[in-house]
């Protein structure tokens, strides 16, 4: 099932920059998009949209006026040049807060906490859009390399213990530090050395050299506790030659 979303801003420029962000991750849907709240009302009052990205200040009403006004409220994502804003913006129970001009990483955090919560209702997708200015990960024969937080990190396979995906995110956990980055765990299982790394859950590839015991359905890495899922099981048994 899709997101459907609608974008309010009277500034042209602005919807067009949110709208070229929505066209980047497939499960939102655009319904439309407005330059007052005004001409948005009829199409949210059916029930039609589930999420609002909307702007603050606004001539006819404000942003935050006209969300207080609605009995049958979408998710809300505030997008405003103001931060003064903010906190009256969450005390409406809005989902997210975006000062612009914000980045497509910010605006897709914020869209990924939406998801999370639609989660019975939304399949995230396993392969992520790539940022506007996002290179993909890259592999070597001892590391690979990937972008987070406006950086480029080099992260040796020796480093690694596990990782963790987390809908649209991965998180390396390393010797040295936690990366979280836009990344694709299906890609990474795919890519990374199978003689390095293996697959033991739809959340979790580990480093086979960090691997203590196998318990059941509980392996023990890194003195941390993690599931094996039922399909992942196989080939878990193998590395202790069972």
């Amino acid at each position: 099932m899709k997101i459907k979303c609608l974008v309010i801003d009277d500034e042209r420029l602005a919807r067009e920059y949110i709208k070229n962000y929505i066209s980047k991750i497939p499960e939102l849907e655009l319904m439309g998009d407005f330059n007052s709240p005004l001409k948005a009302t009829e199409l949210i009052k059916k029930g039609d949209v589930d999420l609002l990205f909307i702007d603050i200040q606004m001539p006819d009403i404000t942003g935050i006026d006209f969300v207080r006004s609605l009995t049958n409220k979408p998710e809300i994502i505030f997008t405003t040049a103001y931060q003064d804003y903010a906190l009256e913006g969450f005390n409406l129970s809005a989902i997210d807060y975006l000062l612009k001009p914000f980045s497509f990483e910010r605006f897709f955090q914020a869209v990924n906490k939406v998801i999370d919560k639609l989660g019975s209702k939304v399949d995230a997708p396993d392969q992520l859009p790539l940022l506007p200015d996002q290179s993909e990960t890259t592999y070597a024969d001892s590391y690979l390399t990937i972008r987070a937080d406006r950086k480029f990190y080099k992260i040796n396979f020796n480093d690694i213990k596990y990782i963790e995906g987390q809908k649209a995110y991965v998180t390396f956990h390393t010797n040295k530090r936690r990366i979280t980055a836009l990344a694709s765990l299906k890609e990474l299982e795919e890519s990374l050395p199978k003689n390095l790394f293996i697959r033991i859950h739809k959340s979790y590839i580990v480093a086979i050299q960090e691997i203590l015991s196998l318990e059941g359905n509980v392996l023990e890495v890194d003195n941390l506790k993690l599931p094996v899922g039922k399909m992942y099981k196989e080939d878990v048994m193998k590395i202790f030659e069972v």
